[in-house]
């Protein structure tokens, strides 16, 4: 069996994936969850969007066999950039509703102006160019089908987020010749985007499979034995 690798996205980290990661390994997959520099809990916020990538890309690079790389929300972005440095690292690609960007494009160029501003503001005001968490949106738009219990344990987790990761360009061009199998693994209860919009931005990248989970944004976390289910199918296919 192929290893498997998964990547967080923006205020997360490695620890969100415990559940699946678990679920995994009793299948039999050995599974490491990432985390990237700036959003460990004792982390440093001084970090660069090229502090991601080389972070990535070298962790891929440094793998004997190839991996099955799974990448979550704003992870989506940061592996177009990194899988090109490793190509002959990575078996499959699984994005779960992942920022896939055109090239030249930020994540913040597909964000509501009163929604960044707000986000930069509030990193001025922290002094360390970090976002900080605010638990109305995380239970509005990311953990809509949460429990109380499972909000307040995904709040305990989730981290300040260093804002070079909205606010950079990517090099998209060398992703896009890319000859890797790609799968979506779409979770049609997000609420985070408009409608479809996670699916349009994998679109945007040929015809690949999709398999559909009934679970929020933060299925990973909310939902994961669904959740599982679904990226089990995406793995073998």
């Amino acid at each position: 069996m192929s290893k498997i690798v998964l990547l967080h996205g923006a205020w997360h980290n490695g620890q969100c994936w415990d559940a699946v990661s678990r679920l995994l390994e009793k299948e039999g997959y050995e599974v490491e969850a990432l985390t990237l520099p700036g959003n460990g809990s004792e982390d440093s916020k001084d970090v660069t969007y090229e502090d991601y990538v080389a972070y990535v890309a070298n962790y891929l690079n440094a793998q004997k066999e190839k991996v099955i790389f799974i990448g979550h929300s704003s992870a989506g972005h940061i592996m177009q950039m990194a899988i090109p440095r490793a190509k002959d690292k990575v078996e499959k690609i699984i994005f779960n509703n992942a920022w896939i960007l055109p090239h030249g494009k930020s994540q913040f160029d597909f964000v509501p102006d009163e929604i960044k501003s707000a986000m930069r503001e509030m990193a001025v005001q922290r002094g360390d160019g970090a976002i900080p968490i605010d638990p109305k949106f995380v239970r509005g738009m990311l953990a809509t089908l949460a429990d109380d219990e499972q909000f307040e344990a995904l709040m305990k987790i989730l981290v300040t987020q260093p804002l070079v990761i909205m606010e950079t360009p990517v090099d998209a061009r060398s992703f896009e010749e890319l000859d890797i199998p790609m799968v979506l693994l779409y979770c049609t209860k997000d609420m985070s985007v408009p409608p479809n919009a996670f699916l349009e931005m994998f679109k945007s990248l040929g015809d690949h499979p999709v398999v559909e989970v009934e679970c929020d944004h933060e299925g990973l976390f909310t939902n994961p034995k669904v959740y599982t289910k679904g990226l089990l199918e995406c793995i073998r296919l």
